[in-house]
């Protein structure tokens, strides 16, 4: 073994600067009442000692952590495979940098997952928590509620009715699918048909509303349920075909559902767009510039969504705020989509 350096202390960089103790614990800390000079000198001093604050003890000082749990509350088989939680984490995990905060992540395989969840956020580990694709049965808001962690959901809750005290942030689901569905019925389509995503999420229901807003009097059997993933959209366009072999339109609730309908149209004869156009919702270019045809799309900024949703958690976190809400809550906010158009529609 290789013995190490001692490691620079408070005091080390106290007589470096020639200023007490506790005038470096204010700088270090973020405090006010240092004269602008005295400032300079303790960074000066630092950045010669290579001095790094004892993170335990500056939470003594300061009551923060300078970390924030990420909540997925999917199994990692899921998030792993979906680009979507990718590019949302992208978002959170810039903001987070550029802040100077560590991303905790924590993801849900199970109901004992959920507990342990809950118990780690009421062990006072993390400042606050950013949760996305929640459940309707989930138990999460709850257990989060006890453990009076400021958080911000990514999308709309199905449980948060008018309450001012949850803030989301969300795109316009319902504005997108009307958008799409309109759409495909300017270009002449008339059996137009719809593969949801999992209906115990408010993004799914809200497309499905949207495309309703569109097709009132639409029949029933061009409505097919799946659950936002790849096989979901080969299921579902499978059953379509079966029931409905006259379809000519459809609005998949997300790209990778898109994608697998995509490849189920192609195995059965059906030329896209010609016979059958097709929609997705996402925009994940990854996957929509690569399928055959390049798909049509409703685009919301799925990275843009994480970073706001860390940028409003931030702002609430005021260093004097007490732990069980936000300072100042600030406001949900949804963003607008944009339909973008390639060769399925």
């Amino acid at each position: 073994m290789t013995d190490t350096a001692p490691r620079p202390t408070l005091e080390a960089v106290a007589a470096r600067a020639g200023v007490s103790r506790a005038t470096v614990s204010r700088v270090v800390n973020g405090g006010d009442g240092v004269r602008d000079v005295l400032v300079e000198r303790v960074r000066k001093a630092v950045e010669e000692l290579g001095y790094v604050p004892n993170q335990a003890a500056r939470s003594l000082v300061t009551r923060r952590h300078d970390a924030v749990a990420v909540v997925v509350a999917e199994p990692e088989t899921r998030v792993f495979a979906d680009p979507f939680f990718a590019l949302q984490l992208r978002g959170i995990s810039k903001e987070l940098t550029a802040h100077d905060n560590q991303l905790v992540l924590l993801l849900t395989e199970g109901r004992d997952d959920h507990a342990r969840v809950g118990r780690y956020l009421a062990g006072g580990h993390v400042d606050g928590a950013l949760v996305f694709s929640l459940h309707l049965d989930d138990p999460l808001p709850e257990l989060i509620q006890r453990a009076g962690v400021p958080t911000v959901f990514g999308g709309r809750p199905g449980w948060g009715g008018d309450r001012r005290d949850v803030v989301y942030v969300d795109s316009d689901n319902r504005g997108g699918a009307r958008d799409a569905v309109r759409h495909l019925a300017g270009l002449g389509r008339t059996r137009i048909a719809h593969i949801t995503g999992a209906l115990d999420q408010t993004s799914a229901v809200d497309r499905l509303d949207g495309y309703r807003d569109v097709m009132a009097d639409a029949d029933p059997r061009l409505i097919a349920e799946a659950d936002f993933t790849y096989a979901g959209g080969e299921r579902a366009m499978r059953e379509l075909l079966a029931r409905c072999p006259d379809v000519d339109a459809v609005f998949a609730a997300n790209d990778l559902t898109a994608s697998g309908a995509l490849r189920v149209l192609r195995e059965s004869g059906r030329r896209v767009p010609d016979d059958v156009a097709v929609i997705g919702f996402d925009d994940m270019q990854p996957i929509a510039e690569q399928t055959d045809p390049p798909l049509t799309t409703v685009r919301q900024d799925i990275e843009e969504m994480g970073r706001l949703m860390t940028q409003l958690l931030l702002r609430g976190l005021d260093r004097d705020a007490p732990r069980e809400g936000l300072a100042g809550t600030p406001s949900s906010v949804v963003l607008p989509t944009t339909l973008v158009r390639r060769g399925s529609a």
